[in-house]
């Protein structure tokens, strides 16, 4: 395979370094601005964390926002320890499996191969939505941890909705991508879709400014920054919600709200090449990764990590986690399925940290909006097998199992919280990118620009056409091997976005591919 790929173009986002405050990474350099001004208030990572995810949630509305799920790890300098809170979605205890029968007609139409259920109920619409865990996991931070007045810091998410999202051409392929199944849910068309059917854009002038109505999602989150989670799993938006849901067919009561909370835990400490990955346990990427790494450092030398040999342990250690967690854990997302979350990391100049996750799992959740709150529902029920039997079946009152992997790293000199979107890509890259950073000494830009292979399940190992050459040559002689260029869309391999702390010195930094992605240093307040 060597010299299959000739290209002279080459492609960088310089990272972004502050050498007296804080720094936020993000798949929105708007959301990641917002962070960086809360950090410059003098905010802690978690206020920002705060700010970030709803603001985020209004940025990107097809991939996350109080409707959805996930989880983080946090790192607290005074207390020289990490913490892991995981905030997964939940099937609602009402839920009735005999309503999801399978259908017959193959396999399901989004990110898991399972049987096909009876018109995609699992996949798509109000029977897709689990019960939300987003809004909880940051109260929960926030109560523990946050310094800042909790609608201070809903503000400017407030702002964004008020003026809608600029639809640029991103935002425009993204919408068109999902805008026959968008169509289906009236609300969903309304926000997304001109008359109904053609994806809303701007058209062919970058003077053009059209955006989407977040008039009523702007009401909603005025009334969180008042009242906080009561109102959205107690209050007012939670009536609203059950009332939406169920009025649409699906499974969501004010029990399961009000009886929702997340999970505080001790994060897997991972020993790695004389420093530690401390990431979330439970239903989460995390085991697959402690598995992982722990097969990594029997399978190769850390001096050998940029060699053919180096990459073909590693993607040896990566199928054979793969395996376990497919066989003991009954996840089977496809490993080409995009994955549609995001993630966004925080240190402040104190040196706490924040790694978060949060998703609605497919691209734009369910395809449906409640419209009462103006909120893209998840379809967090796709994430169980329904075939009864299986260790991961649909069942009511069940955890979802996640792909999200947020971390925190360290070594003796250096410090680093790290995550991506993308599904069953997520951890590969996490493992990936962590051990550049700790077998090679990279800087947090080089080890995100650097070539990746994915080996997330399934026979075929997909490796960045970087890696043309002596590398590929080496794979292909043990596994099916295709070549992948690193896009903007779709994205062959994860999005991550990570920051770093060596001394007193902070940096960060995203996907180079990603186009609204950014690191972004708190501003200078002298």
């Amino acid at each position: 395979m060597s010299g299959s790929f000739s290209r002279s173009q080459q492609t960088r986002k310089p990272g972004v370094t502050a050498t007296s405050g804080g720094v936020v990474a993000a798949q929105h350099v708007r959301a990641a601005e917002v962070g960086a001004e809360v950090l410059a208030a003098g905010g802690d990572a978690v206020d920002a964390a705060v700010a970030v995810s709803f603001a985020i949630g209004v940025l990107e509305p097809w991939m996350s926002g109080p409707m959805g799920g996930g989880a983080m790890m946090l790192w607290r300098a005074d207390e020289n320890r990490a913490y892991a809170l995981n905030y997964g979605m939940r099937s609602s205890t009402t839920l009735d499996p005999a309503h999801y029968p399978l259908s017959g007609a193959g396999k399901a139409s989004d990110l898991f191969p399972w049987e096909a259920v009876l018109d995609d109920r699992n996949v798509t619409g109000a029977t897709s939505v689990a019960v939300p865990g987003t809004m909880a996991g940051i109260s929960a931070a926030h109560g523990r941890f946050g310094r800042m007045a909790w609608d201070t810091l809903l503000a400017p998410a407030v702002d964004l909705a008020k003026r809608g999202l600029h639809v640029d051409w991103y935002a425009a392929l993204v919408i068109a991508s999902s805008a026959r199944d968008l169509a289906r849910d009236p609300d969903a068309a309304a926000m997304y879709l001109d008359d109904g059917i053609w994806p809303k854009g701007s058209g062919w002038t970058a003077l053009a400014d059209q955006r989407l109505d977040q008039s009523r999602m702007a009401e909603t989150l005025e009334q969180l920054a008042r009242e906080g989670q009561q109102a959205f799993y107690h209050g007012d938006i939670a009536a609203a919600l059950v009332r939406d849901v169920t009025e649409k067919g699906g499974f969501l009561s004010m029990d399961d709200l009000r009886d929702y909370a997340p999970v505080w835990s001790d994060p897997l400490s991972i020993p790695f090449r004389g420093g530690t990955v401390h990431a979330v346990p439970g239903l989460t990427a995390g085991p697959t990764l402690a598995d992982t790494l722990d097969r990594w450092q029997a399978g190769y030398d850390a001096k050998d990590a940029d060699t053919p040999a180096g990459y073909v342990a590693r993607t040896e250690g990566l199928r054979a986690a793969y395996a376990h967690r497919l066989q003991n854990m009954g996840d089977h997302e496809s490993p080409q399925a995009p994955g549609c979350t995001t993630h966004f990391s925080i240190v402040d100049r104190a040196g706490n940290m924040v790694a978060m996750t949060q998703t609605l799992l497919s691209l734009f959740g369910a395809k449906v909006v409640s419209g009462s709150t103006g909120l893209m529902l998840n379809n967090g029920i796709m994430w169980f097998d329904p075939e009864q039997g299986k260790a991961n079946s649909l069942a009511p009152d069940k955890t979802c199992l996640m792909n999200v992997c947020p971390v925190i790293g360290e070594t003796p000199t250096r410090r680093f919280a790290l995550g991506a979107s993308g599904g069953r890509k997520i951890m590969p890259a996490v493992a990936q990118i962590s051990g550049h950073l700790m077998e090679q000494g990279m800087s947090m830009q080089d080890a995100i620009e650097a070539p990746r292979l994915d080996a997330s399940g399934g026979a075929q190992v997909v490796a960045d056409e970087r890696l043309a050459g002596p590398v590929t040559d080496a794979l292909a002689a043990h596994y099916p091997l295709a070549l992948a260029q690193r896009l903007p869309f779709p994205f062959a391999f994860a999005c991550p976005a990570g920051v770093m702390r060596a001394g007193t010195t902070n940096s960060g930094t995203t996907e180079t591919m990603s186009p609204w992605g950014d690191g972004v240093a708190e501003p200078d307040q002298t």
